[in-house]
């Protein structure tokens, strides 16, 4: 018998699936023709992203505390996920020639930030059950993405593990964070908390503001 929390999971992350072209950027990493320029906004962007989303899920952490704890597990490992993630993209920002001053110099651009602001903005906002159904949603497109780009650089861009550890850890399964995540959602409809319809529209906008970041990335020079 399917599990009523997993396979509720496994229906809004079809559902909510992007369209196969919605990502311009990733094919071209994957065939070697996006520029290095390109790679080097892509790695610049997320030093502003990890840190953001490691903020915003440990604030959803503390808001789920004594009212969802399970939803608030989830939300502890994916911001240590995050704060893990950010050890290794320092690698991938140097391989891609930004060193220490072009990194604090850069400027961000609006179409890749209005991703981190949206989750910032949930964690204000949504109730932390709703978040959990949407960002793993969201999740399953992004972990596809970056196996893809860490195949990609080492083949198309002659990049080391080392330079590709930040791909590799988002694209690598996450059996314990899928388990959270069930449990997060379990405990939200055995109480009622859990709002399908509003946590939906949440993964909508979530994928919407991704697509935002790949398309802008595609218009770096």
């Amino acid at each position: 018998m399917t599990h009523p929390a997993r396979a509720l999971l496994e229906t809004t992350t079809a559902t909510l699936a992007p369209d196969p072209h919605a990502n311009p950027l990733v094919p071209r990493i994957a065939d070697g023709t996006a520029p290095r320029t390109t790679l080097a906004a892509l790695a610049l962007e997320q030093t502003w992203v990890i840190p953001a989303d490691r903020r915003a899920f440990e604030f959803l952490a503390a808001r789920g505390e004594a009212t969802d704890p399970r939803a608030a597990a989830f939300f502890t490992a994916l911001a240590e996920g995050e704060a893990l993630a950010g050890e290794r993209l320092t690698a991938f920002t140097r391989a891609c020639g930004v060193d220490e001053p072009g990194e604090k110099s850069y400027e961000p651009l609006p179409g890749c930030q209005a991703y981190p602001a949206y989750v910032a903005w949930l964690a204000l906002n949504a109730s932390p059950a709703d978040v959990v159904l949407a960002l793993t949603a969201n999740f399953s497109a992004w972990g596809g993405y970056c196996a893809t780009i860490a195949s990609a650089l080492r083949e198309r861009y002659g990049f080391t593990d080392e330079a590709c550890a930040f791909f590799d850890f988002f694209a690598q399964p996450a059996p314990e964070l899928d388990r959270l995540a069930v449990a997060a959602v379990q405990e939200a409809l055995d109480t009622g908390r859990l709002d399908e319809e509003r946590a939906h529209t949440y993964g909508r906008l979530l994928q919407t503001y991704e697509a935002m970041l790949w398309n802008a990335l595609t218009r770096v020079p």
